[in-house]
């Protein structure tokens, strides 16, 4: 068993046009002298051309050698921002648009488009950089619906479902043709967002092999789940890891749903590694169980600690965390040699 793989940081919290936050070389260089050893990177084009990286084997080729130089490899690229657009709303039409290139603002017919073909490029781009695993959103068509007030009409859930899985069913399929698993963010705001309504997807898209999860256990404190429960619930899909903390610290005036306020007002909030409430000892232990291989990439997002702090710490807070997988039983010292004769007299079944 290879084990977790890591430390890695996704770098979408932190890109920036300043320097040494706005290349992907520099970002790769910035990543390596903290001490990770990969990067999980946002399509963005500033970044990584999406489109130029799936069609050029060379493009993909030269992006491995620059992070090689620093001594990281690209983990995964992300298209979260490309697939909440797959599905919206249209009361988050304009809020969403922002997601969008300029020139499909207020056409939501034409983003959605221009989003599903941005995730098959995003198929070609991650089977040519030789990766198995890729991260994003389902998006979501009924996340207005997630309080059942007003009562909701009988089969209107299930008919939500149908449609997503329609549109993501060829998206898969691509990634499948890639031999790449798409890794969706379990997300408060997204259709998928507990086990509950992945469960209900995965049997819209008939059970697809290519559908899984990017595990991030912040996002289940502030729902109020068991986050370890799951994993012992849905290992075999889980395919990404989000290293993320998080509180939550109910009280008399706001709970899960945070009374509208900002970040550092709100009961349940991100927090830095180790600052938070998740048990890491715990799921890196889980995790380690079932065979996870794949990498532990931090996501930061903290309402009180400066990223650069964040960032620094985050680093040797995996490094820490992983854990080696056993090569061997820690009693084999006391056992013996394999011998079936030796083993009915034990069971007694000589004496018979």
């Amino acid at each position: 068993m290879a084990g977790i793989k890591g430390p890695a940081i996704f770098l979408a919290q932190f890109a920036s046009d300043k320097a040494p936050f706005d290349t992907l070389e520099n970002m790769a260089q910035w990543a390596g002298s903290l001490g990770y050893k990969g990067i999980q990177v946002p399509t963005d084009p500033a970044l990584f051309d999406l489109e130029q990286a799936a069609e050029s084997q060379q493009y993909c080729d030269d992006a491995q050698a620059t992070c090689a130089k620093y001594g990281v490899e690209i983990t995964e690229l992300s298209t979260h921002l490309q697939g909440q657009l797959v599905a919206v709303h249209p009361a988050y039409d304009e809020q969403f648009d922002n997601f969008a290139p300029s020139h499909l603002h207020g056409d939501p017919k034409a983003r959605t488009e221009w989003a599903i073909n941005q995730l098959k490029l995003a198929a070609k781009a991650s089977q040519r950089l030789g990766l198995n695993a890729h991260a994003t959103f389902s998006g979501a068509l009924m996340w207005h619906l997630v309080y059942p007030w007003p009562q909701r009409p009988a089969g209107l859930v299930e008919q939500g479902f149908a449609e997503l899985a329609r549109r993501w069913k060829p998206i898969l399929d691509a990634f499948d043709e890639a031999g790449v698993d798409v890794c969706y963010e379990i997300h408060p705001g997204e259709d998928l967002h507990d086990g509950a309504t992945f469960e209900r997807f995965l049997k819209a898209v008939d059970n697809h092999p290519r559908a899984n999860i990017l595990y991030d256990p912040s996002h289940f404190v502030l729902q109020q789940l068991d986050y370890l429960d799951f994993i012992d619930r849905y290992h075999d899909r889980i395919k990404m890891f989000h290293v993320k903390d998080a509180e939550f610290l109910p009280n008399g005036r706001s709970g899960i749903y945070g009374g509208y306020q900002d970040w550092v007002d709100r009961p349940g909030r991100f927090r830095s590694l180790g600052d938070g409430q998740v048990d890491f000892k715990q799921i890196f232990s889980k995790l380690t169980q079932y065979g996870f291989e794949g990498w532990a990439v931090l996501e930061w997002e903290c309402c009180l600690k400066d990223s650069a702090q964040g960032a620094a710490e985050g680093a040797p807070f995996i490094a820490q965390h992983i854990i080696e997988p056993a090569t061997g039983a820690f009693d084999d010292f006391a056992g013996g040699e394999v011998s079936e004769s030796r083993n009915r007299r034990i069971l007694g079944l000589d004496s018979e």
